[in-house]
């Protein structure tokens, strides 16, 4: 290549230290999923059209799957690359439900491919990491709660990251007190208050009136009941003392107060679960319980953790699939701190150990000790050149290597130093070992929180 290449918008790329990070969360992530008995699974990246589009409004952010060199335009055609890993998950229950165990408990860590305009939080590519659980026919409502809380336990594990709050509503509930009220098109309703984060509540009250043939009584019930937060099911009494009933909306209040309390002892400084009777999740195969999540300091990115229950996304005629579920944007989550410098690794390679070189005819000498770290499990490599040792414990420095072996000479043994803070030991390389937390690269964060 003769020009300097081009950055892709919207196809973000890692340096090392920001991939370890991403591996890191990666590996938290699995780690809490597996705890639980959640299976990995993956997926293929094409779906056909028509699977993809079944999902709702989004033809436009779908990427066609075509060869260049296609004998004819209607080889690969009806291909698009999955924009999430709720579609392909379902086709993928239809195909294999006869090889999995109900319920089937799956994780998947993989990317996806979206159309979208490329701005902050909004990529082409991305990667999400998704769970959920799945039954034939009935899915008992305690895997809601399972499912919040295995996700709670993975996202407060990460403490590195901004304060979170995972919201949860019903859509029982929000269905029920909006039919209760009267209203006749309650999708209407729901698509109006899906907008209160970014619209003021007296427009929102005002398209409840014009847009949702909302009479101004019954659009302040419904501003009333989207201001509800709490961290309890103290918010069930609040709700009632709007003065609306029904049986949905009665259901949806136990099984909303269910969560709730369920999650409450995984609450802490950096990460809460919390009823916001506002969220309504616009895609309209939700049936019951809804999640999304804000980070502290990052709200205009909108929900970055989001799912729910869906007793009918998959069905082959004879049995019906219901589940729940909720997916991470890893992608989304990481990179607003990528730019911002809150989040790196304390070092851009692996390796714990450098072993420094004193000519090339030591090299056989060195590259010994670096396989006798390796063997135990000890990350090290080989100095490029012999260099004066003071270059080389730099070259270590830049990279963010802890620690510089030097072998034997004519009037010592093997030492091994701390670069940081200056100590310098006799070493073996078939015993010693470093502190735990020095074998991997560790991530830095800069947050800083009240």
């Amino acid at each position: 290549m003769n020009s300097k290449p081009t950055p892709l918008s919207g196809f973000p790329e890692l340096l090392p230290s920001q991939r370890f990070v991403e591996l890191q969360l990666i590996d938290q992530l699995r780690t809490t999923f597996e705890l639980h008995g959640f299976a990995p699974i993956e997926t293929r990246s094409a779906e056909p059209l028509d699977q993809l589009l079944r999902k709702g409004e989004i033809d436009k952010e779908v990427y066609v799957l075509r060869r260049l060199q296609a004998a004819d335009e209607t080889e690969d055609a009806g291909l698009g690359l999955h924009f999430d890993l709720t579609v392909p998950f379902a086709r993928y229950v239809l195909e294999n439900a006869g090889k999995l165990d109900f319920p089937f408990r799956r994780y998947q860590i993989q990317k996806v491919w979206r159309g979208e305009r490329p701005q902050e939080g909004r990529y082409r590519e991305f990667t999400q990491a998704d769970i959920d659980v799945v039954a034939k026919d009935v899915l008992p409502f305690h895997h809601d709660v399972e499912v919040a809380r295995v996700m709670a336990e993975a996202l407060g594990g990460l403490s590195y990251l901004p304060a979170l709050r995972l919201q949860v509503n019903n859509r029982k509930l929000i269905e029920g007190f909006y039919g209760g009220l009267g209203a006749a098109d309650i999708a209407a309703v729901m698509r109006v208050i899906d907008k209160i984060d970014k619209v003021p509540a007296e427009i929102i009250g005002k398209m409840l009136v014009d847009e949702a043939d909302l009479t101004d009584d019954q659009a302040a019930k419904c501003l009333e009941l989207a201001a509800i937060r709490a961290t309890d099911s103290s918010f069930v009494e609040r709700v009632k003392g709007i003065g609306v009933t029904g049986e949905l909306l009665d259901v949806g209040l136990a099984e909303l107060a269910a969560v709730v309390d369920g999650c409450s002892s995984m609450n802490s400084e950096h990460f809460t679960v919390e009823a916001d009777l506002r969220i309504a999740r616009g895609l309209d195969y939700y049936t019951g319980t809804v999640f999304e999540t804000r980070m502290a300091g990052f709200e205009g990115l909108g929900s970055i953790c989001s799912g729910g229950r869906y007793d009918s996304l998959a069905s082959d005629g004879k049995t019906t699939y219901p589940g729940v579920g909720i997916s991470l944007g890893v992608t989304r989550l990481l990179m607003p701190l990528f730019s911002r410098s809150k989040l790196t690794a304390n070092r851009s390679v692996p390796s714990a150990v450098l072993v420094a070189l004193p000519d090339e005819e030591s090299r056989p000498s060195c590259d010994q000790i670096a396989q006798a770290l390796r063997a135990r499990g000890i990350p090290a490599g080989v100095a490029a050149s012999p260099q004066k040792y003071g270059k080389q414990i730099r070259y270590a420095e830049r990279r963010g290597i802890p620690f510089v072996w030097f072998p034997a000479g004519a009037d010592s043994g093997d030492e091994i130093k701390d670069i940081r803070s200056g100590e310098q030991t006799p070493a073996d390389p078939d015993s010693w070992t470093p502190p735990a937390e020095d074998l991997r690269p560790q991530v830095v964060s800069t947050i800083v929180t009240d």
